[in-house]
């Protein structure tokens, strides 16, 4: 008997199947996890349909009391979660902790925010006033990457919005989204939030679904490509938060021991699994040595073992197919680039690679033009600031990007010229709730955070009437 089940109409139930889920440090079944079929994610649908009418109706004050208790659920509950967390996703305890805390704060924060009434014209003519309507059922995709903390990218914001929800997250991380869902299932009322879990099978229903008024996934731009095709039947709202491929800029300025940890962390957080991670670093000439060799430093001093141990910084990759892909860019790093760090995956059970560094590379190498998703960063040299902007901006992608330099005037105007929906200075991967988040070009379509988030799970109504 699973320990896990689906939240369907507001009850806990089994799947119609079931799926083994791995844990990707040992490769051993965690657990044997629920399974939807195709109509129990039409009862989820039909479930969250039913109760759009009454959840639309409650007041926002009622529903935003609704999802801080939620936050309040998930503080009294986060060692669990976090526990959880790391045996199916990877990533040390302390990561994991941090991930459902930070849950919980987008919760509250998210949670707080308002839809107030615009008026737009009081004159003679006419008093026009704008309204920001529920859409209905939305459908949310969640990654295996960070699946608690983009869940609460989403959550908070549908429901505050007076929508209804069905979540479906990642196939090899469902136990900790599924632990919330039971967690939960009492505060909201039935069918308002529905969670299931599949095999990668039922994404192309959800998203042609009728009755999904609106889509919400976070993925890979191929998978968002296919997303965005098969809305596009019933026109459906969609937020894509997508791939990145995000270029760090290292001025001819800076302390290379300064700013070696900040560029480490950007690159290599929860091993390099992050679309907004470094995944180019351009380097000046002139420091250019220097900065290898302090990241060289920080890569042997990195412990990389189970998350689940103390003391460890790095854990696997979250699963296999990603192990593949990885070790294929390690080829690609030993054929055209010069391994200083690393560079093979680790001689033992799970899915493990070493923090790879690979200098003397150059766009026309996979590593440089593909997003890796994995601990394998090159560095790459330039020594022109026309050129570096020109080479960080020669992508399909533009979610994220930072600068680094001692003088921040000047890193200021560089990164006002970076194609990128988020650019930092002197730090990468700074992220905040009431911080819109979105991505250019192919990195996705929206915002997800804040009052502009918020707005993207609403419908735009204008009435506009006599003067009164």
């Amino acid at each position: 008997m699973s320990d896990y089940n689906l939240l369907i109409d507001g009850k806990m139930v089994p799947g119609d199947l079931t799926m083994p889920v791995l844990n990707p440090a040992t490769e051993d079944v965690l657990a044997q996890c629920p399974r939807a079929s195709k109509q129990q994610l039409d009862q989820a649908v039909a479930a969250a349909k039913a109760a759009f009418p009454a959840w639309a109706a409650t007041p926002i004050e009622e529903r935003r009391k609704l999802v801080i208790k939620m936050a309040e659920a998930i503080e009294a509950n986060g060692n669990e979660l976090a526990r959880i967390l790391t045996s199916e996703q990877g990533k040390p305890l302390a990561d994991a902790t941090g991930e459902v805390m930070g849950m919980a704060a987008f919760f509250r924060y998210l949670g707080s925010l308002d839809l107030p009434m615009r008026v737009v014209e009081n004159s003679g003519d006419r008093r026009v006033e704008a309204y920001r309507r529920p859409l209905g059922v939305v459908g949310a995709i969640i990654p295996w990457n960070y699946p608690l903390l983009i869940l609460s990218f989403k959550l908070p914001s549908v429901l505050l919005a007076g929508n209804t929800l069905v979540v479906k997250p990642a196939p090899t991380t469902p136990l900790s989204t599924l632990r919330f869902a039971e967690l939960v299932q009492d505060i909201l009322p039935k069918g308002v939030l529905n969670v299931i879990a599949d095999a990668n099978d039922l994404g192309d229903h959800m998203t042609k679904h009728p009755d999904i008024r609106k889509i919400s996934f976070t993925g890979s731009t191929a998978t968002g490509q296919k997303v965005m095709a098969s809305a596009a039947q019933t026109l459906k709202r969609i937020t894509l938060e997508l791939g990145g491929n995000d270029a760090g800029i290292v001025l001819d300025d800076v302390d290379p021991k300064k700013v070696a940890p900040g560029i480490f962390e950007g690159a290599f957080q929860n091993s390099g699994q992050v679309c907004l991670a470094i995944k180019r670093l351009y380097v000046h000439e002139s420091v250019y040595d220097e900065i290898c060799n302090e990241l060289v430093a920080i890569a042997k001093n990195t412990v990389v073992d189970d998350g689940s141990k103390q003391g460890t910084k790095l854990g696997p990759l979250q699963n296999k197919m990603q192990y593949e892909k990885v070790k294929a860019f390690l080829e690609d790093a030993h054929k055209n680039g010069n391994v200083i760090a690393g560079g093979s995956a680790m001689d033992r059970p799970g899915y493990f690679i070493e923090p790879t560094l690979v200098r003397d590379i150059k766009e026309g190498s996979r590593l440089v033009d593909e997003e890796q998703f994995g601990p394998v960063l090159p560095i790459i040299k330039y020594s022109d600031n026309e050129d570096v902007i020109r080479r960080a901006n020669a992508t399909n992608y533009g979610l994220g990007a930072s600068v680094w330099s001692s003088d921040t005037a000047r890193a200021h105007k560089i990164a006002s010229r970076i194609e990128a929906g988020t650019v930092w200075i002197n730090k990468h991967l700074d992220m905040a709730p009431n911080i819109p988040f979105g991505g250019a070009k192919q990195s996705g379509i929206g915002t997800e955070f804040a009052e502009e988030g918020l707005a993207e799970f609403t419908q735009l109504q204008i009435i506009n009437a006599p003067p009164a």
